[in-house]
Formats: C-alpha cells, sequence, structure tokens
C-alpha cells in the first residue's frame, strides 16, 4: 500500500506540476464503499490522469501493450499500471475483455473502485462516441454508483499520432453520482443500454463533446 500510495503522489504531483489542470467536483467521489468511474476518452494519458488525481484509489483495465512497451517511457508506463492494479487486455481477444470484466466485478463486489471507457477506446477526432453496455453492466449486476467524468484537452497531451507527453493545460469534471438499481449480472441488453445511455448524457453534459450514435472503432496505434 504504501508503494501504492507513493507512485499515485508521484504522477500526482508531476501531473499538477506541469500540466496545472482544472480539476473539479472531487467531492463527488464516494468516500468508502465501490464506484465506478466513467470518462471520455481523449488521450494515452486519460487513465494515468484519472487515476492519479482522484481520491481514492481506481483500477482501470487496459491494453496489454501499455505493459509491454519498450523505453523509458514503457517502463515508467508499466510500473504505473501495475501500482494501480490496472488489469492488463489483449486486443481484440472477446474472451480476454469477458473476463477483465469479470474481474473488474471482482473489485467493485471489495469496495473498491473501477473505471471504465463507455466509449471503449479513444476519440481521435474529439467526438464522444455511443457508449458500450460494459459499463452499464456493471452498474447493475453492482448497484455502485457511477462517477460520471469529463475530460477536456487531454488530447494535447499527445495528439493522435505523435508520441510523447506534451504538458498542456486540461480540465477533469467529476460528476455527481448516478445510482442505479442492483439488479444482479442476469438482466436484459435494453436495461443495460438504458443506463449506460444516461451515463454517455452526463458525461456529454460535463465534457461539452459533440456526439455521435455511432460506436467509435479501435486502430492499430491506440
Amino acid at each position: 500500500m504504501a508503494l501504492f500510495e507513493a507512485v499515485r503522489w508521484t504522477f500526482r504531483g508531476l501531473v499538477a506540476g506541469t500540466c496545472r489542470p482544472t480539476v473539479v467536483g472531487l467531492e463527488n467521489v464516494p468516500k468508502e464503499g465501490p464506484f465506478i468511474v466513467a470518462p471520455n476518452h481523449l488521450s494515452f494519458f486519460d487513465s494515468v490522469i484519472v487515476q492519479a488525481l482522484m481520491p481514492r484509489p481506481v483500477a482501470f483495465f487496459a491494453k496489454a501493450e501499455y505493459f509491454t512497451t519498450g523505453g523509458v517511457k514503457g517502463r515508467v508506463m508499466k510500473s504505473f499500471f501495475e501500482s494501480v492494479g490496472s488489469i492488463p487486455v489483449e486486443r481484440g481477444e472477446q474472451a480476454a475483455s469477458v473476463q477483465a470484466l469479470k474481474t473488474l466485478l471482482d473489485i467493485l463486489e471489495a469496495g473498491k473502485g473501477i473505471g471504465i471507457y463507455p466509449e471503449g477506446t479513444r476519440s481521435r477526432d474529439g467526438i464522444l462516441y455511443r457508449g458500450r453496455t460494459g459499463v452499464g453492466w456493471l452498474a447493475l449486476a453492482t448497484g455502485a454508483p457511477v462517477i460520471p467524468v469529463g475530460l477536456i484537452g487531454t488530447e494535447n497531451l499527445q495528439p493522435a499520432g505523435e508520441k510523447g507527453f506534451k504538458p498542456h493545460h486540461f480540465t477533469m469534471k467529476v460528476g455527481e453520482p448516478l445510482y442505479f438499481d442492483k439488479t444482479g449480472p442476469d438482466h436484459s441488453l435494453p436495461a443495460r443500454r438504458q443506463v449506460t445511455d444516461r451515463i454517455m448524457d452526463a458525461i456529454a453534459e460535463l465534457s461539452g463533446q459533440e456526439r455521435s450514435s455511432s460506436y467509435n472503432q479501435s486502430k492499430s496505434t491506440d
């Protein structure tokens, strides 16, 4: 736990010192019990930002290649993701993604916080895409409150198609918790869709993004 907090504080200080972000709404994160953080997704660094700035630990599942990238950045990112309990998932392997979702369920049932991007992959054009229903499944399966998050300007930290970290001001808006009745893991797809759409509405209000009714498609460079 000491190492975990040391890593979080180190990254928090780095982000605050280099980017001087505007962060509002941290009081909306429950002080105890399980919670689901649901941000929009604009940058490779979004998970780092959320995990570093949130008042409680947040475990995301991340692409497996984030744990195997070479070089100094790769080693730093691997150390961070491992320290905060992120879960590697192989790109494009449905079975692996399902298992990761079940792992997030286990974390929630242990009373901890997890993060999931409803869009699935980052938006390369700044548009907020239709949410995939994994977040709705988790919310209904556990009854954990969903904390919508709007990230604004994080795409400037690493513009699409470029490498490296470019310090730049950004804003993180943490919305009020959304509560849904706990129905357990067995519920209908329409129920998951309704919950997911409500979460996406809250994210859109926080981020101010233009929206699309289509799903975002992953690209090999994400």
